[in-house]
């Protein structure tokens, strides 16, 4: 049984909660768990793996493809009060690529059993949008994060990268090493290291030990 507080979660993130009829919304509540994952941990594989549909408290989660040397490119990040659709993708149809999913800090996150979700998006339409369009916005993240790579160069890559943590967390400290932040950026992290000394040495940013402070926003701005 799911703690008022976790009801009230499930409510208010799955939008087409009053659509739903009292048995759909008893099936919901009664399948879904409360699970945490420490930083690091792998939640979902590839295509073989279904884990099911996960709705965000707290914590981040990345979603990655992985090539067959090991390099992995991330196609993109979800926070809190987001769900991720594709840790479900055994009932998606026409999801034909392997994606992985990890913890990029600590979360905490409510589990929806695929088949129940399956279930419920074949009975109610508000449920079936409510899935469509999940999956369209992280396609619209994935195209974005493709473009990146193969069309700009890696100077602007970078930049945007460094400009969108800086507006996301609200501070111009990011605290990641130059090896998380190449898994973010789909590249190597010698390759990051060197651009960061470069800007280091432009006066845009200082480095620190698992630390790069923006100094600049303005002439980074100008790079792209």
């Amino acid at each position: 049984m799911l703690k008022e507080n976790d009801q009230t979660f499930l409510q208010s993130v799955l939008t087409f909660w009053d659509h739903l009829t009292p048995q759909q919304q008893s099936q919901l509540t009664d399948n879904a768990i409360p699970i945490k994952y420490r930083r690091g941990e792998n939640i979902h594989r590839g295509e073989n793996d279904c884990v099911g549909v996960l709705l965000i408290k707290s914590g981040e989660l990345r979603t990655y493809i992985l090539s067959e040397d090991g390099r992995d490119i991330t196609l993109y990040r979800l926070g809190p009060d987001e769900v991720c659709i594709l840790s479900a993708s055994c009932v998606l149809e026409n999801i034909t690529f392997d994606v992985h999913i990890d913890a990029e800090t600590d979360c905490e996150v409510l589990l929806i059993k695929s088949s129940i979700f399956q279930r419920i998006c074949n009975e109610n339409i508000h449920a079936e949008n409510f899935s469509c369009k999940s999956m369209i916005d992280r396609f619209s993240d994935v195209m974005w994060a493709m473009q990146q790579i193969l069309f700009m160069s890696f100077d602007k890559r970078l930049t945007i990268f460094l400009l969108d943590e800086v507006a996301r967390t609200g501070s111009t400290t990011i605290v990641m090493t130059h090896e998380q932040i190449a898994k973010y950026v789909g590249s190597a992290r010698e390759v990051v290291s060197r651009m960061l000394k470069y800007f280091e040495n432009e006066g845009y940013v200082h480095l620190s030990r698992g630390k790069i402070e923006v100094i600049d926003k303005v002439q980074l701005k100008e790079i792209i």
